[in-house]
Formats: C-alpha cells, structure tokens, sequence
C-alpha cells in the first residue's frame, strides 16, 4: 500500500469539507437572492464557463432544467460565432471563472448586455472584469486545490457546484416547484421508478 497516496486522498476529503464551510461565510444574502429572484423571472438561462468551471455550467443548466427553467449551456467558443442568439431583453446568462479574466467569457459579457440581458457572474476575484462587468456577483471561495501542487481545478469546482446547488434549492422554494413535475420530466431510470410509483 501506497501510504502517501492513501494520505493525499483523504487530504482531499478534508480540504473540500472545509472549504463549502468556509464558503458559506462569504455568502452575500442580498446578491444571491437577486440571483435568485432574477432566475425565477428569467423566460430562458444561459450558462458558460471554460474548462472545469464550463463543465459545471453544463450542470448548472442541467439543474434549471430539472425544475423547469428553460436552460442550456453556451459554449463560449460557439458564443462568438452566433449561439448567443439564445439570449433575448429579459433573460439571465451566468458567467463563471475562478479568476474572472476568462479572455474568452467578456465578448459574452458585452453581447448580453447589448442584447438586455442579466448577467450573473460567480468568481472569487471581486475586482476582476467579470465581477465589475456584471449586474450580480456571488463571490466563491477556495481555500487550495486538492492536489500537492495547488493547481488541479478540483475544490475550486467544488466550491462552484455547491453555489448552483444552492441556487437551486432557493429556488424550488421561491417557484414552488412541485415533485409531481418532476415525475413529469423524469420517467428513467431509478429516480423516475420511485417518483411515478402510484
């Protein structure tokens, strides 16, 4: 048995752990329940990210969709080359990137703008071009990356996953979304067994 590697995973248990508690200190009431507010009344949602923090987006989108709140993932390679046209006045786009200087996420940013969307930006880096450029900032907080070297997206994924998972748990209160949609939309698989059993 590898001892160092034992020790490194369970290392890795632990430093997530803390770091979603930690996290919640840095959550800001009034700007998540603007977030939340303005996903409710959103007609359709937009998500983009790149890399790690993109492939969460596609789970953020997943999420909205789960309890019916039209959502898909923009690429931020197709964004630049029209899939922005998704975005219309009144819809919500979510940016997220750790950094906040994502070169490829601030076309998107000026777009949405331009086209009178919502833009929700999720960064740790509060005075990067994504936060200022936004009308709605949750800050997320990393403590390290998991691995010796600090530099695998790891916690810093984590910590993004555990933001959208709470956006929408406040939003299944503030939309009274129902099990019984759910059941609707979800008839595979074990979930959708034990949802439709009557």
């Amino acid at each position: 048995m590898n001892a160092e590697a034992l020790a490194a995973a369970k290392a890795a248990y632990q430093i997530e752990a803390d770091c979603i508690l930690e996290e919640l200190a840095y959550l800001d009431d009034e700007q998540f329940m603007k977030a939340v507010d303005a996903l409710a009344k959103a007609p359709r949602i937009g998500t983009a990210g790149c890399g790690h923090s993109g492939i969460i987006c596609q789970h953020m989108a997943h999420l909205m969709c789960c309890i019916e709140r039209p959502a898909r993932f923009i690429s931020p390679a197709e964004a630049v080359h029209g899939a922005t046209g998704f975005i219309q006045a009144g819809d919500v786009m979510i940016l997220a990137s750790r950094g906040g200087k994502t070169a490829e996420l601030l076309p998107i940013m000026r777009i949405c703008r331009e086209k009178g969307a919502t833009i929700i930006s999720i960064t740790e880096n509060m005075e990067s071009p994504l936060a200022q450029g936004a009308d709605i900032v949750l800050k997320m907080h990393v403590n390290r990356e998991t691995d010796k070297y600090n530099s695998q997206g790891t916690t810093s994924t984590t910590a993004l996953c555990v933001i959208f998972h709470a956006l929408q748990a406040a939003l299944i209160e503030v939309t009274g979304f129902k099990n019984e949609q759910f059941a609707l939309i979800h008839p595979g698989g074990a979930v959708g067994e034990r949802l439709n059993k009557h």
